[in-house]
């Protein structure tokens, strides 16, 4: 099994790592394992062919995940309705390739709690670079979401996240994924090892059905 450290990253040349793109910039590399789909700020360039392909690519064996889809409510690239709307299409391929959903959120845990409830996916639900407080961070385990934590955080927000749910990036920082496991480790006032061997597990069960014959 592929041991993964680096639950999103947009670095193309990152080992030990998922690396995230719209499905137009899909240009795999051998070894390499990625996550496809349209970001919101990008959705006001997408047609209807950037989704078809999109559903033909996520069925590849080197995709392990779907998006970063997602609502931003503060850099409005398209109508929240839109992005919404692409969410569910989303939601819709990550249940039919059996393959969890990664997603960007600025402002909209409402939204994408609703949402949660609504199509009651059987695929984990993943926030990436999550840095709200820790009352929304609350509100989003309790909904059955996980967390991915990068460069930047609230240190409340991570404290309160089980160990179970946690994950770790880089997301397009320029540190690396060791150094934020390190930053993450002190402000828990865990040993790094410790921290590292939990992410990776729950990274790796996440992804053990896909990477398992890599």
């Amino acid at each position: 099994m592929t041991m993964i450290a680096d639950i999103h990253t947009h670095r193309p040349d990152a080992v030990d790592a998922v690396i995230s793109v719209n499905p137009w910039e899909f240009a795999p590399v051998p070894g390499q394992l990625y996550s496809v789909g349209i970001h919101p700020w990008h959705l006001h360039n997408a047609t209807d062919a950037h989704f078809a392909m999109l559903e033909a690519i996520a069925r590849r064996t080197d995709v392990v995940m779907i998006g970063e889809c997602g609502i931003d409510k503060v850099r409005r690239a398209s109508a929240i309705e839109r992005q919404i709307e692409a969410v569910r299409l989303h939601a819709a391929l990550s249940e039919c390739v059996c393959k969890p959903l990664v997603l960007h959120c600025v402002r909209a845990s409402n939204e994408l709690c609703a949402l949660r409830r609504l199509l009651r996916p059987r695929q984990p639900w993943i926030i990436h670079g999550f840095r709200g407080k820790a009352a929304v961070a609350a509100q989003l385990l309790k909904a059955g979401f996980y967390l991915s934590y990068g460069e930047r955080f609230n240190a409340e927000s991570l404290m309160n996240t089980q160990a179970d749910r946690l994950l770790a990036e880089t997301d397009e920082s320029q540190q690396s994924i060791t150094e934020i496991y390190t930053h993450i480790a002190e402000c828990l006032g865990k040993p790094v090892e410790e921290l590292t061997s939990t992410i990776r597990r729950n990274i790796n069960s996440l992804l053990r059905p896909m990477t398992s014959g890599l």
